[in-house]
């Protein structure tokens, strides 16, 4: 990651000159590289380097993203299930009520109501949905499907209007999960939704978002002020590294 500043006392310290060519300071790792720069223009406009606590902002952001990715290949799966199923709701339906009887010996040992149970009354309520029901159903899965995967490249690319969208198309199912815990308690329901709380909370506070800690502007000075300290924190360390090989070659002059 090398960056060619207009400053000129930042520029010189960042430049040097080989008998390959010129070579510039790597903002990541401090060491030289051959080569034109990535970048040029003012310090304050210098890329951030994920490293320290834009690293850490990155790490957290992508792990979203991923559970995000994970989410909605789920949900696209059970979409195209309630697709396939759609096709064969008929052939499905008589089976089920072909084999259900089957099952019954093995429910009697067991002390299972199949009558009573409410799977077998959710396999039935599906069975005997209107095919325009399901169509609607399989509609609604990729929709939100599709918004999960929009929201975690948002994530992954780390863009501004990923962490919006994170925030508001989280926040709009929050009450939905509620209301999934209130009916039936799981652990796997309340993680989920913790993580989910977490994750809204930590994007609002740290990247300033909806007029928070100074909003947008805050933001952008922090990530001003985070480029102009990364070249002049490369630039001093070179100054440093310097200052012994010129100590050491004018000891002998004395």
């Amino acid at each position: 990651m090398t960056y060619a500043p207009t400053e000129e006392p930042l520029r010189r310290r960042l430049r040097a000159e080989t008998a390959l060519g010129e070579a510039w300071r790597c903002l990541r790792c401090g060491d030289f590289t051959l080569g034109t720069p990535h970048g040029s223009g003012p310090a304050e406009d210098a890329p951030i380097v994920l490293r320290g606590k834009a690293l850490r902002d990155a790490t957290i952001l992508r792990l979203l993203a991923v559970f995000r990715w994970g989410k909605g290949l789920l949900v696209l799966a059970a979409a195209f299930g309630v697709w396939r199923f759609r096709a064969h709701q008929d052939a499905i339906g008589m089976a089920f009520n072909e084999d259900l009887p089957l099952l019954q010996p093995l429910a009697d040992k067991l002390g299972w109501n199949l009558e009573e149970s409410g799977v077998v009354h959710t396999l039935r309520t599906v069975i005997s949905a209107e095919t325009r029901t399901l169509t609607w159903i399989v509609l609604g899965l990729i929709v939100f499907g599709a918004l999960l995967m929009t929201e975690g490249v948002g994530l992954w690319l780390l863009q501004r209007w990923g962490e919006y969208f994170a925030v508001v198309a989280t926040s709009l199912f929050v009450p939905i999960e509620v209301y999934e815990i209130v009916e039936k308690v799981t652990w796997l329901r309340i993680v989920i939704l913790l993580i989910n709380l977490a994750a809204v909370l930590y994007i609002l506070l740290s990247k300033r978002l909806f007029g928070l800690r100074g909003g947008h502007a805050a933001h952008m000075a922090e990530r001003h002020e985070t480029s102009l300290l990364e070249v002049e924190a490369a630039a001093a360390e070179e100054s440093l590294s310097r200052r012994p090989h010129h100590a050491a070659a004018a000891t002998p002059a004395e």
